[in-house]
């Protein structure tokens, strides 16, 4: 019986006054801010762990990279891979860590390598260098040396005005920082790193 007079209670409640329409554009703003928001913290999520835009300066990694070319340079890409020959990467410059550098990785730990009038080898073998056009090699020597551990030996592509390992010396791993992803700028640019 308690629970019959509840229900009829309940029954006998005056309706919720009709809610009042809400302004179309009031729901558009209110949408429009929440995706701004939402997009804004996950731009700021992969700028800060994932990905980070670069501006190259200098010609040394040219044709592959051109001066204020704008890129995407992976600062994860490391924590979950090794790096590998071939790779153009960033790294703090070995003889002045508040400057950053970006070269292509040559030769990796417990490699011999050894430089013959431009001409690279690795553990004995002349390296196939496609990403290095005729015109922008040079005659340099290098004698053998064995890359130690947890460093790499990096070169510009530009080889006749490139400063990099032939010059500071191999690269500390803890020194590089990003592997270069995408150009992004300028447009017709616009593309994969290779």
């Amino acid at each position: 019986m308690q629970i019959h007079e509840q229900e009829s209670t309940e029954q006998q409640k005056p309706s919720a006054a009709p809610s009042k329409p809400q302004d179309p554009e009031q729901s558009a703003l209110g949408t429009w801010l929440r995706d701004l928001v939402v997009s804004v913290a996950i731009s700021a999520f992969i700028i800060t762990f994932l990905y980070q835009p670069v501006k190259v300066e200098g010609t040394s990694m040219m044709p592959e990279l051109l001066n204020q070319e704008r890129l995407f340079i992976s600062k994860m890409a490391y924590d979950v891979g090794p790096i590998h020959r071939g790779d153009v990467v960033v790294f703090r410059y070995p003889e002045d860590t508040t400057k950053s550098y970006i070269k292509r990785v040559i030769g990796l730990p417990g490699d011999e390598l050894r430089i013959d009038h431009g001409q690279v080898y690795i553990n004995g073998t002349s390296l196939d260098e496609l990403y290095v056009p005729r015109r922008y090699r040079d005659d340099r020597s290098l004698p053998e040396e064995v890359i130690p551990a947890g460093q790499y030996f990096v070169m510009g592509d530009h080889r006749s005005i490139s400063s990099d390992s032939r010059d500071f010396g191999t690269v500390k791993r803890k020194l590089i920082y990003g592997k270069a992803e995408f150009v992004y700028w300028p447009a017709d640019k616009m593309g994969v790193v290779r």
